[in-house]
């Protein structure tokens, strides 16, 4: 994935080169811009601005094309596929797939992200680690058993990967 971003955003997020850039933006020339500073901070903004691609040239000349370039990247880094892609960035279930191949995939895939093999816990700590999946804790705890990748005692007070779960 590529992270052209990050410079831009590190650079961005220093108070002094971010008044320096909106300086060169405005019209400001780079002497103007950086007339203020110690010759050191000028050596250390001038090579942040160059680094993240904001300005260009000795003179530090803003190149707006540089956030479209950021956008394009960022908006062709590759999608999930499978699985996966009913689950959000952070890991949180956006739904449940309707193929139920799919859906057993899924649920494969977050009893794995929730429970260690030969863990385990009790209702409470499988409810907390599944709150961080979906709000609906239960039914997510009901598909993980009715699927077979986590099985719990008969009173239902403890839960645990089970060992030879079905592959997805």
């Amino acid at each position: 994935m590529s992270e052209q971003w990050r410079p831009v955003v590190a650079a961005l997020a220093n108070d002094r080169v971010r008044e320096v850039y909106a300086r060169l933006v405005l019209g400001s020339s780079a002497d103007d811009a950086l007339a203020d500073l110690a010759p050191s901070r000028r050596r250390h903004i001038r090579a942040a601005l160059l680094d993240a691609g904001l300005v260009t040239g000795d003179d530090l000349r803003p190149d707006a094309a540089v956030f479209a370039r950021v956008l394009t990247a960022a908006s062709t880094r590759a999608k999930p596929t499978g699985a996966l892609r009913f689950l959000s960035a952070d890991g949180r279930l956006l739904a449940y797939p309707s193929q139920h191949s799919e859906r057993h995939e899924l649920l494969g895939i977050i009893a794995r992200r929730t429970l260690a093999p030969g863990e385990v816990v009790t209702e409470p700590e499988i409810n907390e680690r599944l709150e961080r999946v979906s709000d609906d804790v239960a039914v997510l705890r009901r598909y993980l058993v009715d699927h077979e990748f986590v099985e719990r005692t008969r009173s239902g007070t403890e839960y645990a990967l089970v060992e030879d779960a079905p592959q997805s």
